[in-house]
């Protein structure tokens, strides 16, 4: 690591570099889609893997507690997103989280049909809230306005809120207290998604008093390809709420093997399926790198970086279009530029070493990690941009050649 930039002198997470393996040449900014492997995490996979499973086999349920990683590495999490203890749970998908607790919020409001979200949601969370409303066939409605609009549409109509806080392609993040706030007023609930906010920047799902949030686990978690996301559910809801997908883990007795279904105490009830273990422990192992880190700290390092970087591409890059934020306090940890060719762009950076990813139709995205880069990285990330505008060498036909994982 360089420590020539003046900006990287006395930084507070400088060490935390050596905690990850990051490969030789590369620039990752691409944190935000999958988090870098921590470098201690596969040493931790080979011991659970030829001692624990390899050893103990069935026995390890008990022996090594693999029956409670939901909950230990939810409590966790909870720690970073300002939840309460025993009010997060790790497991499934951020899209089957969605439809859980979109379906436990409906059914807490049964007198009320309309869902409110914004076109800035991820899509999946979208997807699913419709399917769920045909499913349901009672006439629900997703109502869908611009997240500049969100305020002014939460009527006294709103079954629930259902937004990610910050945008996935443009980094606008939404103030969650305030918008929380306004939907208790008119009687709604608030689901709030955290898959660019959980270890991106403190989280307050207690003092916001949300009411749901899900996240996953391999963005700024950096627990690996699939890791496994997480739910929370605020203590005043959790043995109110009856999950519509019930199964056996979230069944109050799961050994004793009962035909009906009754509902586990508090968070536990929203677990369904068999704990992935090994997919678990990357995660659980991947939380130790946040262990002696003040998120303050990450958010302080992270506003620098980000700053840093759009002054530069402006700059020495007048081709980029901003379209993420200029105020830091309504962005999260990545920042956007419009690009007419902005695959290709992206492309070229990639075989350059400047790893970011493209949203459709032009938008490139760059996500910042202050737990592995510097001021350095990211300047010698503007010195390859810039090349590679200045040189047109994006236009290339292997650069536009689209592949299925933009």
């Amino acid at each position: 690591m360089s420590h020539l930039h003046p900006l990287d002198e006395n930084d507070p997470l400088a060490a935390k570099r050596d905690a990850f393996c990051l490969p030789n040449g590369v620039i990752y900014l691409d944190g935000n889609s999958l988090g870098v492997l921590p470098a201690h995490v596969p040493e931790r996979m080979q011991h659970v893997v030829e001692k624990q499973w390899g050893e103990s086999l069935i026995r390890g349920w008990n022996e090594h507690n693999w029956i409670d990683l939901p909950q230990k590495v939810g409590n966790r999490i909870g720690r970073l997103v300002g939840a309460e203890q025993e009010a997060v749970v790790a497991c499934d998908s951020t899209t089957i989280n969605v439809f859980k607790v979109v379906s436990a919020a409906l059914a807490l409001r049964p007198g009320r049909k309309v869902i409110l979200s914004d076109n800035g949601n991820f899509p999946t969370d979208l997807y699913m809230a419709q399917g769920l409303a045909d499913l349901l066939a009672k006439d629900h409605e997703l109502r869908i306005v611009s997240p500049e609009d969100v305020a002014d549409a939460i009527t006294d109509d709103l079954a629930v809120l259902m937004l990610t806080e910050v945008d996935y392609k443009t980094g606008r993040r939404h103030d969650m207290k305030a918008l929380t706030e306004k939907a208790h007023a008119v009687g709604a609930l608030a689901i709030w998604d955290l898959a660019h906010s959980a270890g991106a920047f403190p989280v307050d799902l207690s003092g916001s008093n949300a009411d749901f949030a899900i996240g996953c686990g391999y963005k700024y978690l950096n627990g690996g390809p699939g890791a496994p996301a997480f739910v929370y559910v605020a203590p005043r809801h959790q043995n109110d709420i009856r999950p519509a997908l019930t199964g056996w883990m979230g069944h109050v007795a799961p050994f004793a093997f009962d035909l009906d279904y009754r509902p586990a105490e508090g968070i536990n009830r929203m677990r369904v399926g068999t704990p992935p273990v090994l997919s678990l422990t990357a995660l659980d192992a991947a939380l130790d790198v946040f262990e002696d880190v003040d998120m303050e700290v990450i958010r302080q390092k992270s506003i620098s970086l980000c700053e840093y970087f759009i002054a530069q591409v402006e700059d020495r890059c007048p081709e980029m279009e901003l379209v993420s934020p200029r105020d830091a306090e309504v962005r999260g940890s990545q920042v956007s530029f419009r690009f007419a060719e902005g695959y290709a762009l992206m492309q070229a950076l990639i075989a350059n070493g400047v790893i970011g990813d493209f949203r459709a139709p032009d938008t490139v995205r760059f996500g910042f990690t202050p737990l592995y880069l510097s001021h350095a990285d990211v300047a010698r990330a503007v010195d390859v941009l810039e090349k590679i505008l200045t040189t047109r060498m994006w236009d290339m036909d292997e650069f536009r050649m689209r592949r299925k994982v933009t």
